[in-house]
């Protein structure tokens, strides 16, 4: 035996101490299956915004993934400072400077004052706030992808999103717990239309948890309008 293996038998707390001199590997994140339905639609290589981050879990996952452009935004304080324990947890720093890596934080309304983004991430929004928030984007082409997960009113999205000259390329539902969700990737050509009424609802979503979802919502607002009787009535 060595003396090395000798000492540390004799001063077993020798070996834990080196042990905790160790680099902690970090920890990874764990989104949820609405959180990570999002992320997924997301491209790594390019500059991406996640508005209303509130405690950053989507920035410090794409980040894991080997994201290094990504913009952390909230309208509130609170919400900046929880991405920052957030961060301080996986170990990622904040990026302050053009030469750090981390993730930048910005304390602003949607995406005003926020730099060119390539992919906007907007989720756990009524769906009248998300589309004030796309209205109001002062850089919006033909290059961007917005992602999309609303809260509330998805049929209200849908029809702004096509108003302003977006387009929905993809849909896809997340389930959690009691709830379901769609999650909408969508472009931008410029070319503004009217959709209709069933589209509104349904979208490019057919997955037999959101329409359950859809008959649902129009069979209480057909109790007191019969349009939505007749929309009910067009699902598959």
């Amino acid at each position: 035996m060595s003396d090395l293996a000798l000492q540390d038998q004799e001063n077993p707390q020798n070996s834990k101490d080196s042990q905790n001199d160790l680099p902690k590997t970090p920890q990874k994140v764990h989104l949820d299956r609405r959180l990570k339905a999002a992320a997924g639609f997301v491209r790594l290589d390019k500059r991406i915004a996640d508005v209303g981050t509130d405690h950053a879990f989507i920035p410090c996952f794409l980040f894991q993934q080997g994201a290094r452009a990504l913009f952390a935004c909230d309208i509130l304080e609170g919400p900046l400072s929880a991405a920052r324990a957030t961060m301080e947890l996986y170990g990622i720093p904040e990026k302050k400077g053009d030469s750090e890596e981390g993730i930048s934080l910005f304390l602003c309304d949607g995406l005003d004052g926020v730099p060119q983004a390539d992919d906007v991430i907007i989720a756990g929004m009524g769906g009248e706030m998300i589309a004030d928030i796309i209205s109001r984007c002062k850089y919006i082409n033909e290059d961007m992808h917005f992602i999309l997960q609303p809260m509330t009113r998805d049929w209200f999205l849908r029809r702004e999103l096509y108003k302003m000259g977006l387009y929905i390329e993809q849909e896809k539902t997340a389930v959690v717990g009691s709830k379901v969700y769609t999650i909408m990737l969508c472009c931008y050509d410029g070319i503004k239309r009217e959709i209709d009424d069933k589209f509104a609802f349904v979208g490019k979503n057919t997955d037999k948890e959101y329409l359950g979802k859809v008959r649902s919502t129009l069979e209480k607002m057909s109790r007191g309008d019969k349009k939505y009787a007749d929309i009910l009535a067009q699902l598959p």
